[in-house]
This record gives C-alpha cells, sequence and structure tokens, in this order.
C-alpha cells in the first residue's frame, strides 16, 4: 500500500512539472512573440527608442551647458574681467568688463589653441560648427558618427566658447547629440535607415534642450538636412526625443522660455506689415554676406600654410582684437539680444556700435568657425538678426505706424536671417516662439522670413545641405529607377578615341577621323587621362605640329567604371556632357565613354537578361536577382571554382522551377537564377562573370 500511495505521487508530481513546464514554455512562447512585437513595430519602437535617446541627450544637454558655464567663469571672466550678459531664462545679469581688455586676444586665442589641438588630435570631424558634419554624416556616412566625437566636441566647444570665441551651442549641441543617436542605433543593431532616424532625433533632441525650444528643435534637424524639402520619416522620433530631453534638461534647471518679457507683445496694426517686408530684405542681405564670409573664412584659412591645430589660434587672436573694441561681439550674445527687447536698452546702445555689431558679430563668427575651432553658427547669426531689427528699430521707430516696441522687431529679425540662410523659416519661426514664450508675431514673422528666403534663394549657411532626398545617397533607392541604381558604369562603356600626350595636332585629327569621332581623350604614357580633345580646335591651329596635349581640355568631372549608371545620368545632365570617361578606378585607365544612348541600350539588356534589383540592406550592401547567362564566365563552374569576388554570397539558386540553397560544389548553368548579396564595390566583377561582358 505504502508503495502504491508512493507511485501516485510521484506520478502526480510528473504530471504537475509537465504541466508547469508547458505552461512555461507557452508563457515564455508568448513573451517572445509580444517582445517581437514591441521591437518592431514603428509606433510602439520610437517611444522607447526616443525615449532612450531623449533620457541621454537631455543629460549630455546639461554636461555641455555646465561645462560652458565652468569655462567661461574661470577663464574668461576671471582672467579678462569680461562677464558677458545672460538672458532672463539663464539668469539674467547685467554685463561686466571687461577690465583686461589687453588680456582678450591672448585668453581668446588660446582658448582656440586648446580647442585646435584637441580636435585635430582625437576626433578632426568636430572640427568647425557641428551641425555641417552631422548634416553630412546623415548623408554620406550612413548616419555615423564615431562615439569618440561625443567627448571631443563638448569640451572642445565648452573651451572656445566659454574662452570667448563668437560661436553658438546649437552646433555642437547638433554633432554631440546627434552623435548619441547615432552611437545608440549601433549599439542596438539597427540598420542605416533606423540609424540615419536615430541621428536626427538626437539632433532634435539636443537642439530642443539646451534652447527649451522641443518643437522647434525637432522641427530644426528635419528642416536643416534640406535646401528644399523634409526630412519627414524621422519627424516622430524627433518629436519624442526633444520632448523627453527638453523634459530631462528643464527638471535640472527649469522650463522657462531663454528671452524673457516677451509675451505680452502682439501683432495688430497691418500698417506695420511694410516695415516687417524691409526688414527681411536687409536680412536677407545680411544672410547672404553672413554665409559668404564663413565660406570666405573658411578657404582662406584653408590656404594658410600651417597645422591645422593652430589655425583656430589665429582666428582665436583676431577675435581677441575684435573684443577689445567691442565685446558685445565674442561669446554667444544672447544676453546683448535680451537687452535689445526694451526702448529704453536699445537707446542706450551706442548709435555707431548698434550699427556695427550686426557686422561684427558675422566677422568674428567666420574667424571663429572658419578658422577651425569647435562652436556654432546659430546664435551668432539669430544675434546678427536680433541686432539688427534693433537697429532698424533705432533709425526708424519715428515713422508712422511704426511698432511701438523694438521686440517684435529683434524677435523677426532673428527668425528671418537664420530662418532663411539655413532654409529651415519653418522650425525657426516655432524655435524663437518658444525661445521668447510668443507666437503671436507668426504673420509679420512670414512677411519677413517669406521675402528673406525668396532673397537668399540658393545660398545655405549648411554646405551639407542638398536640395531634396532625391539628392541625398540616403534616399537615392527610392528616387532613382531601381535597375539603373544597381548597374555600374562599366555595363554601358562605349569605345572612345585615345590619344597619347606625345602625339601632334596632324596625327590626333588622323585618329580622330579614323574612329570618326568629334572627341576624344588624351593620356599619358601609364595610360592615365589628361583631359579631353576635341576636333573643332584642332582644326583652328595653324601648326599642325603642335603638341597636342597642349590643346586638351580640363573635364569637369569622369565616371568610375563601379559607378551607377543612374549617378552616371545625373553627372551627365548636371554638367550639360554629352558624353563622360569611364575610367578603371579613380587613378586608372580609360575602359571607354558613357553617354544617354549606351545607358538605355544597357537598360534594355539587362531588362532582357531579367536582371532585378532587391531593396539594399545598406548603403554599401545589396541584393540582385538575375539569371546566368549562355556562355558567361560562370556557366559550367561548381560555385567554389565561379572567382566570385569576397564578399558575395549566393543566397538562392532558383532551376526549372525548384529553389535551393547552394553549395560550393553546386555547378552552375545557363538559366539559373541567382539571388545575391554583394557589396557596391564587387557589382561590375559580379555582372560581368554570371552576364558575361
Amino acid at each position: 500500500m505504502a508503495w502504491g500511495t508512493y507511485g501516485v505521487t510521484i506520478g502526480r508530481m510528473w504530471v504537475r512539472r509537465a504541466l508547469e513546464g508547458s505552461w512555461r514554455r507557452g508563457a515564455g512562447s508568448y513573451l517572445r512573440r509580444r517582445l517581437s512585437r514591441f521591437t518592431t513595430q514603428d509606433v510602439v519602437r520610437s517611444l522607447w527608442l526616443g525615449g532612450l535617446i531623449g533620457l541621454v541627450t537631455g543629460l549630455a544637454a546639461i554636461l555641455f551647458f555646465e561645462a560652458l558655464e565652468l569655462v567661461t567663469r574661470h577663464v574668461l571672466v576671471d582672467l579678462t574681467g569680461y562677464s558677458p550678459p545672460h538672458p532672463l531664462g539663464e539668469g539674467g545679469g547685467e554685463p561686466e568688463g571687461p577690465t583686461h581688455k589687453w588680456a582678450l586676444p591672448i585668453v581668446v586665442g588660446l582658448g582656440a589653441l586648446v580647442s585646435g589641438i584637441l580636435v585635430y588630435s582625437l576626433a578632426p570631424e568636430a572640427e568647425g560648427a557641428g551641425a555641417d558634419q552631422t548634416i553630412d554624416a546623415f548623408h554620406s556616412r550612413g548616419g555615423r558618427i564615431r562615439l569618440r566625437v561625443i567627448p571631443v566636441k563638448l569640451i572642445a566647444s565648452a573651451i572656445t566658447i566659454g574662452s570667448g570665441g563668437a560661436a553658438g551651442r546649437e552646433g555642437p549641441a547638433a554633432q554631440i547629440s546627434g552623435g548619441i543617436g547615432s552611437v545608440i542605433a549601433d549599439r542596438l543593431g539597427l540598420d542605416a535607415v533606423e540609424r540615419r532616424r536615430a541621428l536626427v532625433a538626437g539632433m532634435g533632441a539636443g537642439i530642443g534642450a539646451i534652447f527649451r525650444a522641443p518643437l522647434g528643435g525637432a522641427m530644426m534637424a528635419a528642416e536643416a538636412l534640406y535646401r528644399d524639402d523634409f526630412e519627414a520619416d524621422a519627424i516622430l522620433l524627433s518629436l519624442i526625443s526633444s520632448i523627453v530631453a527638453f523634459a530631462v534638461y528643464g527638471a535640472y534647471y527649469d522650463y522657462t522660455p531663454i528671452f524673457g518679457g516677451t509675451a505680452g507683445f502682439s501683432f495688430s496694426n497691418p500698417e506695420e506689415l511694410p516695415y516687417y517686408l524691409a526688414l527681411g530684405l536687409g536680412c536677407g542681405l545680411l544672410g547672404i554676406l553672413y554665409a559668404r564670409g564663413l565660406e570666405g573664412s573658411q578657404e582662406l584659412f584653408r590656404r594658410i600654410t600651417a597645422p591645422r591645430w593652430v589655425k583656430p589660434a589665429i582666428g582665436g587672436v583676431l577675435v581677441g582684437c575684435i573684443a577689445m573694441f567691442a565685446p558685445e561681439a565674442i561669446h554667444i550674445g544672447y544676453g546683448w539680444v535680451q537687452r535689445a527687447l526694451t526702448p529704453e536698452e536699445v537707446m542706450d546702445f551706442s548709435l555707431w556700435l548698434i550699427i556695427a555689431l550686426p557686422l561684427l558679430r558675422i566677422i568674428a563668427a567666420s574667424l571663429t568657425v572658419g578658422s577651425g575651432a569647435a562652436g556654432g553658427i546659430f546664435a551668432p547669426g539669430m544675434v546678427a538678426g536680433g541686432m539688427l531689427g534693433a537697429l532698424f528699430w533705432r533709425l526708424c521707430h519715428d515713422l508712422p505706424g511704426f511698432p511701438a516696441d523694438p521686440a517684435p522687431l529683434v524677435i523677426i529679425g532673428m527668425i528671418a536671417l537664420f530662418g532663411s540662410i539655413a532654409h529651415a523659416p519653418l522650425a525657426m519661426m516655432l524655435m524663437v516662439g518658444e525661445m521668447t514664450g510668443n507666437l503671436s508675431l507668426l504673420a509679420p514673422a512670414m512677411v519677413a522670413v517669406a521675402v528673406a528666403t525668396l532673397l537668399v534663394g540658393n545660398t545655405t549657411i549648411y554646405r551639407s545641405q542638398v536640395a531634396t532626398r532625391a539628392d541625398s545617397r540616403a534616399h537615392r533607392h527610392r528616387f532613382a529607377y531601381p535597375l539603373l541604381d544597381a548597374l555600374p558604369a562599366h555595363r554601358a562603356v562605349e569605345a572612345i578615341s585615345v590619344v597619347p600626350d606625345t602625339e601632334t595636332v596632324e596625327g590626333a585629327l588622323a585618329r580622330l577621323d579614323q574612329d570618326r569621332n568629334a572627341e576624344g581623350v588624351i593620356v599619358d604614357e601609364e595610360q592615365k587621362l589628361i583631359g579631353e580633345l576635341v576636333a573643332e580646335d584642332l582644326r583652328q591651329v595653324p601648326d599642325a605640329g603642335v603638341p597636342v596635349v597642349d590643346l586638351a581640355r580640363d573635364l569637369p568631372v569622369v565616371v568610375l567604371a563601379d559607378t551607377s549608371l543612374d549617378e552616371a545620368l545625373d553627372r551627365l545632365a548636371s554638367h550639360e556632357r554629352r558624353w563622360l570617361p569611364v575610367l578603371d578606378g579613380s587613378d586608372g585607365p580609360v575602359l571607354g565613354a558613357i553617354n544617354a544612348r549606351s545607358v538605355v541600350r544597357a537598360y534594355r539588356l539587362a531588362v532582357q537578361q531579367q536582371v532585378r534589383p532587391l531593396t539594399p540592406v545598406d548603403e554599401q550592401i545589396s541584393t540582385m536577382e538575375l539569371n546566368v547567362t549562355v556562355g558567361a564566365p560562370v556557366d559550367g563552374k561548381a560555385l567554389a571554382d565561379a572567382f566570385l569576388p569576397p564578399g558575395v554570397r549566393v543566397l538562392t539558386m532558383e532551376r526549372a522551377g525548384h529553389v535551393s540553397a547552394p553549395t560550393g560544389d553546386t555547378v552552375l548553368h545557363a538559366g539559373d537564377r541567382l539571388t545575391l548579396v554583394m557589396t557596391r564595390g564587387t557589382r561590375s566583377k559580379v555582372l560581368s562573370l554570371i552576364l558575361g561582358d
């Protein structure tokens, strides 16, 4: 009986454990399915990913602001006696000094030198403004920013600005926070599309937090990428991250708008609109001058024969010299904008100072950022626009129908100048509205921004901006013909007359006539391209014995063998060329020429051969389906002996309706349909092996 009872007990225990194990396995399977949905649904993913990016970015914004204040207090204030004013939202306060004007060139120059050494020894991509480099990372580098850029940019920018450099916090905040989004996406193993969105979300979060303008920051990040377009795909993630970052930053400080005392202003008199239109014209002209000045400064410092880390110091010394006569032109400058919001304060400015200050701000910022020092270009543009509005009020406030207070003109000047030259008018209107706590001036702001934007045209402060999403590598696969983007230029090469540089005019003409060509190319003894040759030019030379190399024309651009046909067509159109030479590598020999006719022919042939590109994995990794053609180099060979380039993988093979995963021993035959994954640089070789030449 005891044994029977014992057996029943053991049986019940086994059944209970089996049921418990089944329940656990079922629960685990259910949980995994729910987590899988949790990580794949766009909205839910945006919530947790945006929240994570916003949390880290908010903490980084606090650290950046504290570092900036620390350097300002212990370097600029202690060593020169100059304490710049702050806007009301950041404590306000009256300006003091400088008591040691002679020290300004030394302090600003040394700060820029330390910043330059730090940047160029650890992370050269952290030089300059930062926003431009972040935009370039989005378009050209798959949204990747190295981890080391984040601390280097934070410290170098704090040193540059805190020691008196005429720069802003926007660019550094954009690159620091964009880098945070990029690194988080990389650590989570997200693809290039998600990584780019994370980068934009980080940009928006950083800008929105440090300027206490979450909506404007999110819109700025999405709008500043393009001259005439908008990155709508990233706006949801950017909004979430920006709100979280703003909440973290505001919890540490407060949620007060940066510029105080502006909530009571509103637009109620239509007679003021012509004056705002005139202000928009002035902001557009000053914006063009800002962009051209920054570009000219960058070119000037590029030509200076000195180590790159020394150049910021040169710019810093020059900025310090400006500060000896006008200290209002250095540091961030938002405190001076705050002081220009009331009539009494505007009238306290020297007339000559308020006339010169917009220009001095632009010059000082161009020297600081153009020399390579780490610092932003957003704040200098905002300050220049705001002071231009103050100047406009100072000169015209007695005119009939003119605004009674300078604050609306100062606010709209900030919006119109930088909004137009950055091609982010919507974001700027929202951002300045949030920074001032006043959205009632949108109607006159729209007039001024529209006029300034029309005047600016295609000029931009961000050189890495592209016109539209169709011009960005990030979206090329969406807007291009997929097959043209998949085919390399090598598939469309036509023969061209190649003339050695030792040939005479007479010999070159004979070669062109023999080939029945009106143009050709000149090459050196190593078969490297020298330039273009045109028969019409040769026939106008009286001496037929002149070396033909003296008549070579420079080519505006060339096409490499692995360049996509889509990009090759774009180069033909953008440079208004009928043909371009195709090179086998950047310094390789000339393979022939490409033109619209040869591109169409290659496209039709690929269609006949049933070449079909699939959704790309990344900018550098693509997938494709194609048939092995009769007589191709791989026809009749085992896959292991097909000499496919390293990194190329054959995923599936379809033969007679049966799909299989081929092995190295699988023999390929004409008609087999292969699905391959390959890197961008191997496409030309792969197509030659499978389709033949």
